[in-house]
């Protein structure tokens, strides 16, 4: 367990911060804007779930889902090919099948969409569309770092398959669909 006395440590003064494994990085590091999205997704889920209290089922997945970040976020702070990558927490394939399972079931009593979605309906949804927007932006951020050096493939996995989560969940949460806000191609000609 994790144990803060301290919340400022003046580390960061001078722009640079520590990732998981000590070494010394600018904050716009790379590595540290694909964590500190991450971050932000985790944030906006916790907006989401001042909207999920009186649905318990949806909240508590929402509580498991900002755990799983925070899981990926040690991932990302700690890199693979850095000095404690041994036994660093590292997102595993459970999860991202946890996620495919929970869209599954939720999706098994979604009518077929016939056409895009706009964020809407409920406020729930919409928070859930928000989060949806910024854990792709996190994928997007994950993958470029991927590119120049090694990142754990379940990490890119789990954000992949979050925000598709994040989607069937907000259609979830939206009757069923039903409040769904449809886009309307050419509606304003």
């Amino acid at each position: 367990m994790v144990t803060l006395n301290r919340i400022y440590t003046r580390g960061g003064d001078t722009g640079q911060t520590s990732l998981g494994d000590g070494r010394r990085v600018a904050k716009h590091d790379a590595r540290v804007e694909a964590y500190g999205t991450v971050d932000e997704a985790n944030a906006t889920i916790g907006l989401a779930r001042l909207h999920s209290k009186d649905l318990p089922e949806t909240d508590g997945i929402l509580v498991r889902i900002q755990n799983d970040l925070f899981d990926l976020g040690a991932d990302l702070c700690t890199p693979e090919d850095g000095r404690k990558h041994e036994g660093a927490l590292r997102i595993v394939a459970a999860q991202v099948d946890r996620l495919e399972h929970e869209i599954d079931q939720m999706n098994a009593h979604l009518a077929p969409l016939t056409s895009f979605i706009l964020p809407g309906g409920t406020a729930l949804a919409t928070h859930l569309h928000l989060a949806r927007t910024v854990v792709r932006r996190a994928e997007r951020l994950v993958v470029a770092l991927a590119e120049r050096e090694p990142v754990n493939p379940e990490a890119v996995k789990y954000l992949n398959r979050l925000s598709d989560h994040l989607f069937v969940l907000g259609r979830h949460v939206n009757d069923g669909g039903k409040l769904d806000v449809l886009w309307v191609p050419g509606a304003n000609r």
